[in-house]
């Protein structure tokens, strides 16, 4: 089943002009990330840059609105994300809990964990069978 840690945005991740500046953070990210390596179970991971970079794209009815960044509520926003492979809830709950702290030692932070749906979680249909034949997991 696969995981995805999600990493909350922060002011600080918001504001900022280039990738995580503390070197101490990237290399334990890296440790961190080199361990689900070699445990094959890393799928995919990477930081997002602040929203002031990216838009939203609004829709009402048949219609399409396209709002630029930045974004207020900082909490809601995601700074990035790790994607995972892991046999089951406790396995995924066991990389989480050793997942670095996202904002450095001693600071407070969150990451948020879900599952992501497989394509045997649907009843068998046409429209599964084409996200199949494209090759997306399941």
């Amino acid at each position: 089943m696969r995981y995805l840690i999600i990493v909350k945005a922060t002011p600080a991740s918001e504001a900022a002009t280039g990738p995580a500046p503390d070197e101490a953070m990237l290399a334990g990210m890296a440790e961190f990330h080199e361990e689900l390596a070699r445990a094959g179970a890393l799928l995919d991971a990477a930081g997002l840059k602040p929203s002031a970079a990216g838009w939203r794209v609004r829709y009402d009815g048949d219609s399409r609105t396209v709002i630029d960044g930045p974004f207020a509520a900082t909490g809601e926003l995601v700074a990035g994300y790790t994607l995972i492979q892991a046999r089951g809830r406790e396995e995924a709950l066991a990389w989480s809990r050793r997942y670095p702290n996202p904002n450095g030692a001693g600071l407070p932070a969150e990451i948020e964990v879900r599952p992501l749906h497989d394509l045997d979680d649907f009843a068998p249909s046409p429209a599964i069978e084409r996200f199949r034949a494209i090759g997306l997991p399941g």
